[in-house]
């Protein structure tokens, strides 16, 4: 098991120091439901250091060349895959992925995030000529990071490489669920010789540290994922400095199996992709939209597929779901369920409690809901876990109006094979992405939602983007 000696201590201005407090936080594994590590939990005169560090690192680093940058996200990838296996192995004991899911989903994101970066500021345009002015983007200033548990490298990397590709400083507030991964990031970033300042890490809840990032006044912006109720606080602890907000909060993304669809497939793919990660992953196809007069077949195909799926010990190969991240976490969906069963949903396998052969972890019973209407909480809340709802629609027209009948708008799914008749319903959707049958994981493409989803985009050239100001001199030539 991958462990750190930095624990006990946060990275700031190119050093790992001693905390200014001595709260400290147990991390649970939970697959077992014991601590693994405790780490130190910061304050605000942690984070009044670490934007001193980055503030005084600005001036030097936004005026870097863009080789520079380029070389330091180089080293930065190279020490990435040279400490591949201690970040999946991180990876699994924090947030109870299975270690195959590890490797090749988890700690790959943050690998593939890295290349797509640096692919998109080999040839990023940072000036042009518009008339007799010239177009001038420049680093926004000091970053505020703040990321999530579900997917640790996905997030960090996302936010990381794309804020110094475009030449800010960055504060890095890892989840102090799963912070074992960002520590390791932050050697690496320290092993890659980063530039004192540039790259700063404080770990500590959302009050305690979170909060203070989010307004303080030498922060010049934050980069936010995580849950839309906490989304809002970050906001409004940001709007009285007026500092750039970038949202990636919830989602409830339906998935449109169009009457045309391989059927079987599509379900079996539906099923596969809502469950994936234990189910906590903010871009999830948890609506399966399904023709009326196929609903039985739907469910009787989600119910196969279920069968298939090991739930279990993530560290055994076999295992294909590992538990969810926390007991809070637990709580919420095993609530989740048993208002589906009371609202009169169809329980079509799975259901609360444990999974059979199980007596510890967080491990959720892989839940298949039929008959799901609208109006229903399971069909409207986000459940952040193993739960899938099966909802039949009378026509195309129907099943659209559903599908955006959602305060979110992170995601959408097609299945079909009539590409035209797909991407028309592509153009009406709602959503910052849509994912047409299935697709391989685009890392250059952008990331980012409609309405409560959030606010900017991420990945590659489109997260460089974000972390830029745009400045136009008047009368160039």
């Amino acid at each position: 098991m991958s462990h750190t000696a930095n624990a006990l201590k946060f990275y700031i201005d190119g050093a790992w120091v001693d905390p200014a407090g001595s709260a400290t936080l147990d991390v649970i594994n939970p697959a077992t439901e014991a601590p693994f590590m405790t780490i130190a939990m910061g304050g605000a005169a942690d984070v009044d250091r670490a934007v001193a560090a980055a503030r005084k690192a600005f001036g030097t680093w936004a005026f870097s060349s863009r080789e520079d940058r380029l070389a330091l996200l180089r080293r930065v990838l190279d020490e990435y895959n040279r400490r591949f296996e201690d970040i999946a192995q991180a990876v699994t004991a924090e947030m109870g992925a299975p270690i195959a899911f590890a490797r090749e989903a988890q700690a790959w994101a943050g690998q593939a995030h890295m290349e797509a970066t640096i692919k998109a500021l080999e040839d990023y345009t940072f000036e042009e000529a518009l008339g007799t002015t010239q177009i001038i983007k420049e680093p926004i200033g000091v970053a505020a990071l703040i990321t999530p548990w579900n997917w640790p490298l996905n997030q960090i990397v996302c936010k990381v490489a794309p804020a110094i590709a475009a030449g800010c400083t960055v504060v890095l507030k890892p989840s102090e669920i799963a912070p074992l991964s960002g520590l390791i990031f932050a050697e690496i970033m320290h092993a890659a010789g980063t530039p004192a300042g540039v790259f700063n890490l404080v770990c500590g809840n959302g009050p305690d540290v979170g909060q203070i990032m989010a307004e303080h006044p030498d922060v010049d912006m934050v980069s936010f994922t995580g849950s839309t109720r906490a989304g809002i606080l970050v906001a409004k602890a940001a709007a009285d400095t007026v500092k750039r907000v970038a949202q990636e909060l919830g989602g409830k993304s339906a998935n449109i199996i169009l009457p045309d669809a391989d059927f079987a497939a599509a379900v079996d793919a539906g099923v596969r992709g809502c469950f994936s990660n234990s189910g906590q992953s903010c871009d999830a196809p948890t609506r399966m939209l399904v023709p009326a007069d196929r609903h039985a077949e739907a469910l009787a195909i989600a119910r196969a597929t279920v069968a298939t799926i090991v739930v279990g010990d993530p560290h055994d190969p076999a295992t294909t779901l590992g538990p969810v991240v926390s007991d809070v976490q637990w709580g919420k969906i095993q609530r989740l369920i048993q208002i589906g069963i009371d609202e009169g949903a169809e329980l079509v396998t799975g259901g609360p409690g444990l999974p059979d052969g199980l007596d510890k972890g967080y491990y959720v019973r892989p839940t298949v809901f039929g008959g799901v209407t609208p109006d229903m909480t399971i069909a409207r809340d986000e459940v952040f876990g193993t739960v899938l709802a099966i909802m039949p629609y009378d026509s195309v027209e129907q099943a659209i109006a559903i599908a955006n009948d959602t305060v979110y708008g992170l995601a959408s799914y097609i299945a079909g094979t009539d590409i035209d008749q797909i991407r028309s319903i592509a153009r009406r959707l709602r959503s910052g992405t849509v994912n047409i049958n299935y697709p391989d994981w685009d890392t250059m493409a952008p990331f980012g939602g409609y309405k409560q989803s959030g606010n900017g985009r991420e990945y590659a050239g489109y997260g460089i983007h974000d972390f830029l100001e745009i400045k136009g001199v008047v009368g160039w030539g």
